[in-house]
C-alpha cells in the first residue's frame, strides 16, 4: 500500500504552492465550464492551498464534478486497445533518477564482463515479436526504449556521428560493432515492427532527439523519415514534469521542456497523432503539476493532434530516487484521483483521459474511471518499465477481464483503435471475448483467461 504523503512537501527550494485564488472560486469556475488557470488547477489539486494535506470533502467535490464532465464529454463508454509492448533495448546512459528500466550501456559492449539483466533486440527479433502478437489479435505495438549509444536514425546519421572527434562524450555515440548486439537503426526497427497492418506507436521526444543528435535536422524531418518507415503515431512520454526546475532534479540529462514541445510539434507537423503524459508523485509540487497541464493544453490549442492524456503515477521502489533517499514513496491514492479529475477539468481540449491498471491495479484503476477517466489502457502482453521500477500489478489483461471489470462499475466496454477513430461496443453476454479490430483478429481470446479483478500476478507473456 502506498503511504500518504504531503504533495506540497519538498526539499529542493521549490516555492511552496500559493495562489491568489481560493478553492471555492476555482471549483465554481470548473462547475460553470470556465477555462481554468494554473492557479485554479493548483487549488483543486491541493484541495486548497490554505491548509496542509488533502481535504476529503473538497476532494470528493472535485471528483464528482470531473466525473460529470467526463459523462458530458465522452459518455459512459470505457475504451481499451489490444496491444503489445515491444521495447527494443534497456541500454541507456541518460541517468534519470526515476527510472530503473535502463542498464548502463557499457555493460552491453562486446568486451564487457559486467553481468546485467538487460536486453537489446535486433530488428529481426522485434519483427518476430510483432508477428507472433498479430496472430493473437493485437493491432497496436508500443515501443519505448533506452537510448542505446549505437542507435542512429539511418546510415547517414552514423556517418555524421562518427565524424565527431570524441563521439562517445560529445554525442553519446559508439558504433554498432562495439556492442555484443547491434540494435540496427531507428528506421530499420520501425520497418521491422510495422508489419501486417499493425499500428506502430513509438519514438518519444527523447528518442527523436537521440535520432537527430549531433545534426541540425528538424524534428519534423526526422518524424517524416520515421513515418515513411512505418511509424503511425508517437507517444508523448519522456514528459515527466514539464517544468525545468523539476527536470533538473529528476532527469538532468534529458531534453528540456521546450525541446519536448518542439518534438511533439514536429511529429504532428509530419502528420502523426501523439499522446501526452505526466509522471507525477516524486519531487514536484501541485503547482508544478498544474503548470505541466498548461503546457499540454497550450500545445493542443496550437495543434489539435493530441489524442489522449495519460497520468503516470510514479512507482518508487526500485528507482535511484528511492534508493538515494530523495523520496520515500510515490503519490497517494488521493493524489492519483485528483490528478485524473483535474486533468479532465483543465484539459478542455483533450477528450480522453486514461486510467492505468499497470500503475494502480484493477480496483483503484476502476475507481479512477469514476474520477474523470474514460480509457483503461490495453492488453499490454509485456510491460517491462513499470515492472522493473517495482510495479506489482502485472503485464496482461484479457478482453474478458476488461468486460467483467468495466460492466461491474456500470459502464460500457468498448474496443478501440489507437487513434480512437474506430470503436466497437462489446456485448458482455456474448463471450468469451477477444479482439476484432486487428488485421488478424477474429474475436478469439488472446491468451487463456484468468480470474479478473485481482491485484496479484497474472499469466505473463513472453517478452
Amino acid at each position: 500500500m502506498t503511504t500518504e504523503r504531503d504533495p506540497d512537501q519538498n526539499d529542493f527550494d521549490f516555492a511552496e504552492p500559493a495562489t491568489d485564488q481560493s478553492f471555492e472560486n476555482a471549483l465554481e469556475k470548473a462547475r460553470d465550464g470556465t477555462r481554468l488557470s494554473v492557479d485554479d488547477a493548483t487549488e483543486l489539486l491541493a484541495t486548497g492551498t490554505d491548509a496542509d494535506g488533502i481535504d476529503p470533502v473538497r476532494k470528493e467535490a472535485v471528483l464528482e464534478l470531473a466525473d460529470r464532465r467526463r459523462a458530458e464529454t465522452v459518455g459512459d463508454e470505457v475504451t481499451f486497445v489490444a496491444n503489445l509492448n515491444n521495447n527494443v533495448t534497456t541500454a541507456c546512459n541518460t541517468g534519470c533518477l526515476f527510472c530503473n528500466f535502463k542498464d548502463s550501456a557499457h555493460a552491453f559492449e562486446a568486451d564487457s564482463d559486467v553481468d546485467h539483466a538487460g536486453f537489446t533486440k535486433p530488428p529481426a527479433e522485434s519483427g518476430a515479436v510483432v508477428e507472433d502478437a498479430l496472430e493473437m489479435g493485437i493491432y497496436e505495438v508500443c515501443s519505448v526504449s533506452g537510448l542505446h549509444p549505437a542507435f542512429a536514425l539511418n546510415a547517414e546519421h552514423h556517418e555524421v556521428l562518427e565524424g565527431y572527434d570524441d563521439p562517445a562524450s560529445e554525442v553519446n555515440y559508439k558504433p554498432p560493432e562495439a556492442y555484443a548486439t547491434d540494435p540496427g537503426t531507428y528506421l530499420e526497427q520501425m520497418e521491422a515492427m510495422s508489419v501486417g497492418g499493425v499500428h506502430l506507436h513509438s519514438m518519444t521526444p527523447e528518442e527523436a532527439y537521440h535520432a537527430k543528435r549531433g545534426t541540425d535536422w528538424e524534428y519534423e524531418s526526422v518524424y517524416r523519415d520515421l513515418a515513411d518507415a512505418g511509424l503511425d503515431s508517437a507517444p508523448g512520454t519522456a514528459a515527466e514534469i514539464l517544468v525545468d526546475e523539476v527536470r533538473d532534479v529528476i532527469c538532468p540529462g534529458k531534453i528540456r521542456t521546450d525541446d519536448w514541445v518542439a518534438a511533439m510539434e514536429g511529429a504532428m507537423a509530419a502528420g502523426l497523432d501523439v499522446t501526452s503524459t505526466m509522471m507525477y508523485g516524486h519531487v514536484e509540487t501541485v503547482e508544478h503539476r498544474a503548470e505541466h497541464l498548461e503546457v499540454i493544453r497550450d500545445l493542443q490549442d496550437r495543434t489539435g493532434g493530441i489524442t489522449e492524456f495519460v497520468p503516470l503515477s510514479f512507482i518508487h521502489r526500485n528507482t535511484p530516487l528511492y534508493r538515494q533517499g530523495v523520496v520515500d514513496s510515490g503519490p497517494s491514492r488521493d493524489e492519483d484521483e485528483l490528478v485524473v479529475a483535474v486533468a479532465r477539468l483543465f484539459l478542455d481540449n483533450v477528450d480522453h483521459v486514461q486510467a492505468s491498471w499497470v500503475k494502480s491495479g484493477d480496483a483503484h484503476g476502476l475507481k479512477l474511471l469514476n474520477c474523470g477517466a474514460d480509457d483503461f489502457m490495453g492488453t499490454i502482453l509485456s510491460e517491462e518499465i513499470t515492472k522493473r521500477a517495482g510495479g506489482e500489478y502485472g503485464e496482461y489483461r484479457s478482453f474478458d477481464d476488461y468486460v467483467e471489470m468495466i460492466t461491474a462499475i456500470g459502464r460500457t466496454p468498448v474496443e478501440r483503435s489507437t487513434d480512437y477513430r474506430t470503436r466497437r461496443r462489446i456485448d458482455p453476454d456474448d463471450g468469451p471475448h477477444g479482439p476484432r479490430l486487428g488485421p488478424r483478429a477474429d474475436g478469439t481470446p488472446m491468451l487463456p483467461n484468468r480470474t479478473a479483478g485481482g491485484d496479484g500476478d497474472p499469466a505473463s507473456a513472453d517478452d
